[in-house]
């Protein structure tokens, strides 16, 4: 297991402790409570070489949105059909390229698609992938809408509904789509952040034909048996003060091992949980920004190795 240490030479404004905050019966609920304070301030220009950093849930992702809007990419929303019929709200954004492209599947986190989701998937697309963000919520609304109708407050508290079942049904009927894309490669992967990591690696973990897997700071099963399966590659991304997730990675690394899958944890010192959506730290994660810059060129070597 690589772990980066990080030279802690600043303290920001102070933000909420990351911590084991969330109750045995919701994994996720402690990346509610680690976001409801905005991060720090940005000390300078944004890279345009990763994602936009978001806002506290609720807050309108100015970063993010302004990125949506000066894109050059296509981007679109689309309808794909659900197994169970109801159809998956999904937002779409394609590469500036000539040859085919592998697919990209962005698992949201517990606040349903969220502007920042939505960043992330065009930043993908500038990589060079055809980038998939499903509305998990789609249907769920009190109107049969999805994460727009419910709010990140609604999607909060309805995604606890969602059985590993429905999940990896949802991931299914979007894979069966993007397999019929003409200009994708017939590879696929998935990454998702918080709840949608833990759903990434489950996902790694149900279907064999997943070509790669991103968990950004997602859980992983406690019970070595789940692992017996696994056979697509995990890339785990894991900030060094997420003491909520982090007791499982050595888990995982004997049930992947044993399994024969890939599987490649990576600690960054003085982050925290969220810290690519909260890249500017506060005094608990000084080292968020440090570890996105680390972390997501990981992303795309490791989608890109394995996809191609």
């Amino acid at each position: 297991m690589k772990r980066y240490v990080l030279a802690l030479t600043f303290v920001v404004a102070a933000a909420p402790v990351h911590a084991q905050t969330a109750p045995a019966a919701d994994p996720h609920a402690g990346h509610a409570m680690d976001q409801q304070v905005p991060a720090a301030a940005p000390a300078g220009p944004r890279n345009p070489n990763l994602p936009p950093t978001g806002d506290a849930p609720g807050d309108k992702n100015a970063v993010a949105l302004e990125q949506l809007k000066s894109s050059p990419r296509k981007s679109e929303w689309i309808d794909i059909k659900g197994s169970n019929g109801t159809p998956i709200k999904s937002f779409v954004v394609y590469p500036e390229r000539r040859d085919k492209a592998s697919v990209v599947v962005v698992i949201q986190e517990i606040f349903g698609l969220s502007d920042w989701i939505r960043g992330v998937t065009d930043q993908l697309a500038k990589e060079g992938f055809i980038a998939i963000a499903p509305d998990f919520m789609s249907g769920m609304g009190p109107n049969k809408g999805g994460s727009a109708e419910l709010g990140e407050q609604g999607s909060q508290r309805e995604i606890g509904k969602l059985t590993d079942d429905d999940k990896v049904r949802i991931l299914n009927d979007v894979r069966a789509y993007a397999l019929t894309i003409p200009s994708g490669n017939g590879k696929l992967g998935t990454v998702g952040f918080c709840w949608g990591g833990g759903t990434s690696f489950l996902y790694a973990l149900k279907q064999p034909a997943l070509n790669a897997a991103v968990s950004y700071y997602g859980p992983m099963p406690a019970d070595p048996a789940a692992y017996a399966n696994a056979k697509a590659p995990v890339l785990g991304l894991y900030g060094g003060n997420d003491t909520r997730v982090n007791p499982n990675i050595e888990v995982a690394k004997t049930g992947m091992a044993q399994a024969k899958a890939v599987y490649e944890p990576h600690i960054f010192e003085g982050a925290g949980h969220g810290f690519l959506r909260q890249q500017n730290g506060n005094a608990n994660a000084p080292g968020n920004m440090k570890a996105t810059e680390q972390a997501w060129p990981l992303t795309i070597e490791f989608l890109k190795k394995h996809t191609k």
